[in-house]
């Protein structure tokens, strides 16, 4: 008969284990990200030797056009694909682990209805005013959120199907808004029909500079909240008889959730399924636990944007089409699947 601690002994280096299996997924998966990251660069309508990028990056080059293609066209719209997908994986996560629903994501909820809405009005109202983008966005999904938030209340509480019923109902609402004023100012908005599609093209250094401040400050504001989300995976009550402050943590976990997905829709536009396909992948292979699969959701979440970012500009040349509609694509059938996989009685991921 095996000892108290002989299986405490047993249970730790199981727990080390596991622990060191999880940062190898971590580091394996940004290794893979950086090779993805080298070959968004090297190729496109037009593809270089890595040689030729090296050289530009070294001052060697004395190609111009190669210079301004790599530096001022390809980096930057590397850069933000990457910030993009991980905030919008970020945010997924995030969500999906406070209202413990694994169909949980911007989208669904209504914050990236309420990004839309907020960019399309600066767009009318203000064309040209690119610096507001980012922060009428982030109000615009906060805005949703909090209306979310205070529908799903009662008696002082918020439950998730509430949670999410009410996002579906917002964003449909929010989203019939988007449409009329499209309508209403047909020409001067033109250029979103592509940008509510989901769109990096011509996405340069100044959108990069938009957005980056809202992705560190919204990462390290997910790590920071992990913690707070492993006790909502062990129900309410038995968090707040942990010392969690439910609703307080929730509301919180929204706002991060919402500086995300604003951010990133103010860039790029309303790109689906990432904030739900990355963090159910990183589940998968790394379990439940926040504090490593808030990362690893960030990881998966730029790596599948950066990827489908150059199919979508490199399968139909010259023709490029927007990679939200890419996105759609690849991520429709997953939806159905984790659907199937409920409606069988199957555990989810």
């Amino acid at each position: 008969m095996t000892s108290p601690a002989l299986q405490k002994d047993k249970l730790q280096r199981i727990s080390q284990l596991k622990e060191k299996y999880r940062i190898f997924l971590i580091v394996f998966f940004l290794f893979v990200l950086l090779m993805a990251l080298a070959v968004s660069v090297f190729k496109g309508t037009l593809s270089f030797s890595p040689q030729a990028v090296l050289d530009v990056f070294w001052g060697k080059s004395q190609e111009q056009m190669i210079g301004h293609i790599i530096w001022n066209v390809r980096l930057p719209r590397t850069l933000i694909a990457l910030m993009v997908g991980f905030n919008m994986a970020v945010a997924g996560a995030l969500l999906q682990g406070i209202l413990r629903n694994p169909l949980a994501s911007p989208n669904i909820i209504g914050a990236s209805s309420g990004a839309g809405l907020a960019a399309v009005i600066v767009m009318s109202l203000m064309p040209g005013n690119i610096k507001m983008l980012p922060s009428a966005a982030f109000l615009g999904a906060l805005l949703a959120g909090l209306i979310i938030y205070g529908l799903a209340r009662r008696e002082g509480r918020s439950s998730g199907i509430t949670i999410i019923l009410a996002g579906i109902a917002l964003g449909a609402l929010l989203s019939a808004f988007t449409s009329a004023l499209m309508i209403l100012h047909s020409d001067e908005l033109s250029v979103t029909y592509t940008w509510l599609a989901g769109s990096l093209i011509g996405r340069g250094w100044p959108y990069f500079a938009l957005i980056w401040p809202y992705s560190l400050a919204g990462g390290l504001g997910a790590v920071f909240l992990s913690p707070r989300v492993n006790l909502f995976l062990l129900g309410e009550e038995v968090g707040k008889n942990l010392g969690l402050s439910v609703e307080i943590s929730k509301l919180l976990i929204i706002i991060n959730a919402s500086i995300l997905a604003g951010s990133a829709v103010s860039v790029a536009g309303t790109i689906g399924f990432i904030g739900i396909v990355a963090p159910h992948t990183a589940r998968m292979m790394i379990g439940n636990d926040y504090r490593y699969l808030v990362i690893l959701s960030g990881i998966l979440g730029g790596l599948l944007l950066v990827i489908s970012d150059v199919l979508a500009r490199t399968l139909f040349q010259p023709l490029e089409i927007p990679v939200g509609i890419f996105t759609a694509i690849l991520g429709a059938p997953f939806f159905y699947f984790l659907l199937y996989k409920k409606r069988s009685g199957l555990p989810l991921p």
